[in-house]
This record gives structure tokens, C-alpha cells and sequence, in this order.
């Protein structure tokens, strides 16, 4: 009886040493996800338009589609590599992270620069105005997503690694893999309900019983362009953002401390103007305004070698030299 007594306390011993792991697990993947946000915010953005032009049918299917190939991407890809850099390479992983952020950046400032000067980006693709075959064109367009999405996922998986505290590989891989399928979840589960928001509408304001379920019909079809944008706008910004905060944080982990500097001494200036209650709130807006601002002088600066430069070699290395932003 003692000898079952004792079996029964170690398993419950190592029941409780496995709650606590999920819950590490759990708690850094929350932290570590938490940190790319705006990342996260531009990949749900970005989304949408490779559903312009289907029928509403196939919205849900390729929705499906690109989530399959986004945690394609992040879990068999993605997370070894990371895993293989963070354990064997880990001064690899700044200049990568500024990689991706100098990217974002680019990125962010190229949808500015052409919502100001819309035509100059345009490329005229003959091949454009064809008529392809609709499964030609749905597996076209669900490609490019997944492209689209490898880079993004690339930033969100590595600025969630750089987040992780250092632990063994087996409470890393955990704790990536949780990041990868809650994030994707999150991105394309509220990508699922933006592009049927509508055709939700739609419905209410034909069939609703009540005059307030059609009003309310009415107003998501009426506010769902407008949310769109709104979210593009919000994503952009969160590019911006997140670009130039890991531009400013990864030089000055190596060394050059002159724009950390810069940004802390004026977000100090700003919150010291307000209560001590509004104060951590205020230093916080001001730092990401700084970085959004530096992430966008940067991206300007790099419009013209990703267009002129990094586009051409890639098309070339590609065989796709014709294609439009």
C-alpha cells in the first residue's frame, strides 16, 4: 500500500513539474508573441487583398489555404532554424532582426510613398490584362500570400525568439511552436471574419426580424471599407514602429548608443511634462513615435535600393521581372 501511496506522490510530483512547464510555456509565448505585435498587426492587414476579385465562395477556402502555408512556414521551417541560430549561432540574431526591421521599414514607408504619389509604382504587365483560368489565378494569388507571409512570419518568429529567456531547447521549441499556431490563429481566424464581415451585413440587412438587426446590417456594410482602411493605416504604422524600435535597440546592443540615446532623453522630456500617474504611459507613446518617425526616414532612404537594386535581382533570380506593388 505505501509502495502505491508513493508511486501515486510521484505522479502527481510530475503532474505539477508539467503544469508548470505549460504555464512557462504558455506565459513566454504570450510575452514573447506580445512583442511582435506590429508585425502581427501588418500581416492581418496585408491579407485581405489577395482575396479581391474571388467569389465569396472561395474567401474561406483561400483564407484556409494561406493559414495552412503560413504554419507550413513558421513550424517546419521558421522555428528549426531559429532553434538552430539561437543555440549555435546567437550572434546571428541581432543582424537578422535588424534585417527584418529594416525591412518593415521599407515596407512601411513604400505604402506612404505610393498612397502620396499613387501611378509612379505601377509596373504595365501585359500579362495583366489575360484572362487566367480562376484555379490558376486563386493558386497565383494564395502563393504570393504565402510568400508574403514567410517574410512576415520570419520577423514575428524571430522578434519572439530574441523575447524568449534563455532556457533549454526543448522550453524554446514549446514556446515558439505555441507563438506560431496562436498567432496564426489570431492573424487569419480575424482575417476570416473581416472579409465575411460584409456578407454578414449583407444578410442582417436583408433577413433581419428587427429594425435594429438591419440597421446594424447596414452599418457593417457601409463600415467595413472604411475599417479596412483604417487597418491599413494602423498597420503601417505599427511597421514603422516595431521597424525602427529594432533598428534603434539592435545598434545600441552593438555599440553605437547615439539614437537609444536620443529617443530615451526626449520621451523622458515628454512624460515629465505630464503627472507621475500619466508618466510611463506618455514616455511610452513618445519612444514609438520617435521610432515610427526613424523608421520611416529609413524606410525613405531605402525605397530606392529595394526598387531599383534588391527588386531587379530578385526578379531576375526569380524570372519574374514584371511585377507590380
Amino acid at each position: 500500500m505505501s509502495g502505491l501511496l508513493a508511486l501515486l506522490d510521484d505522479v502527481a510530483g510530475i503532474a505539477k513539474i508539467a503544469a508548470s512547464s505549460v504555464d512557462d510555456v504558455a506565459s513566454q509565448a504570450f510575452k514573447a508573441g506580445s512583442k511582435a505585435a506590429g508585425a502581427v498587426i501588418d500581416d492581418a492587414a496585408v491579407t485581405p487583398k489577395y482575396l479581391t476579385g474571388f467569389d465569396a465562395s472561395r474567401e474561406l477556402p483561400i483564407v484556409g489555404k494561406i493559414a495552412l502555408g503560413s504554419i507550413r512556414n513558421k513550424l517546419l521551417i521558421l522555428l528549426p532554424v531559429g532553434l538552430l541560430l539561437a543555440n549555435f549561432a546567437p550572434w546571428a540574431i541581432p543582424p537578422l532582426l535588424m534585417l527584418g526591421g529594416a525591412y518593415l521599414c521599407f515596407e512601411g514607408a513604400e505604402k506612404i510613398w505610393h498612397a502620396l504619389f499613387p501611378g509612379e509604382h505601377i509596373v504595365h504587365d501585359p500579362k495583366q490584362h489575360e484572362n487566367p483560368d480562376p484555379a490558376h489565378l486563386e493558386q497565383q494569388k494564395v502563393q504570393g500570400a504565402i510568400k508574403t507571409d514567410f517574410i512576415l512570419s520570419a520577423e514575428i518568429m524571430t522578434i519572439a525568439l530574441s523575447a524568449l529567456p534563455e532556457s533549454n531547447v526543448w522550453m524554446e521549441a514549446a514556446a515558439l511552436a505555441v507563438v506560431a499556431i496562436g498567432i496564426t490563429v489570431a492573424v487569419y481566424g480575424s482575417v476570416a471574419l473581416i472579409v465575411k464581415a460584409d456578407d454578414l451585413g449583407l444578410t442582417m440587412a436583408s433577413n433581419g426580424r428587427l429594425g435594429l438587426t438591419r440597421a446594424l446590417g447596414r452599418g457593417l456594410v457601409k463600415g467595413m471599407p472604411k475599417f479596412m482602411k483604417a487597418l491599413t493605416v494602423v498597420g503601417t504604422a505599427a511597421m514603422l514602429w516595431v521597424g525602427g524600435n529594432i533598428i534603434v535597440h539592435g545598434l545600441h546592443e552593438m555599440g553605437w548608443h547615439v539614437p537609444y540615446d536620443f529617443v530615451h532623453h526626449n520621451a523622458v522630456a515628454v512624460g515629465a511634462m505630464v503627472s507621475e500617474g500619466w508618466r510611463g504611459a506618455v514616455e511610452w507613446i513618445a519612444t514609438a513615435a520617435q521610432d515610427g518617425v526613424i523608421g520611416f526616414l529609413l524606410g525613405l532612404i531605402l525605397i530606392p535600393v529595394g526598387t531599383r537594386i534588391v527588386g531587379p535581382l530578385i526578379g531576375a533570380v526569380t524570372g519574374n521581372n514584371a511585377e507590380a506593388h
